[in-house]
């Protein structure tokens, strides 16, 4: 579980930089938290994953479905909103940590 949530902390610096862009454009998708997660999980079988919080603004929430391999990235808002950063497909859930090239061991 550590190992998870370190390795999504280094997207927390893109995602608050995203949620700042998502707070100041009018096309950003955001609906109230129980809506969003409702549709996720009814239209899309994603299930929450992972969550963490992006200092004290927002609080990020990966979901995820195994049998389609959708994922979708959520920042929910202090209003209650949640807004879409990200979404994509084959999701695949990294259980040790990987090297990455380039960086120090």
């Amino acid at each position: 579980m550590k190992q998870m949530l370190f390795a999504l902390s280094f997207g927390l610096a893109g995602l608050a930089f995203a949620i700042g862009q998502a707070r100041g454009q009018e096309g950003a998708v955001c609906l109230p938290r129980a809506e969003a997660v409702a549709k996720l999980t009814e239209h899309f079988g994603e299930s929450r994953r992972a969550v963490g919080l992006v200092g004290d603004t927002a609080v990020m929430e990966l979901y995820a479905s195994d049998a389609t391999g959708t994922w979708t990235v959520l920042a929910t808002l202090l209003d209650g909103r949640s807004c879409l950063i990200a979404s994509g497909a084959d999701f695949q859930m990294v259980n040790e940590p990987e090297a990455v090239p380039g960086a120090p061991a």
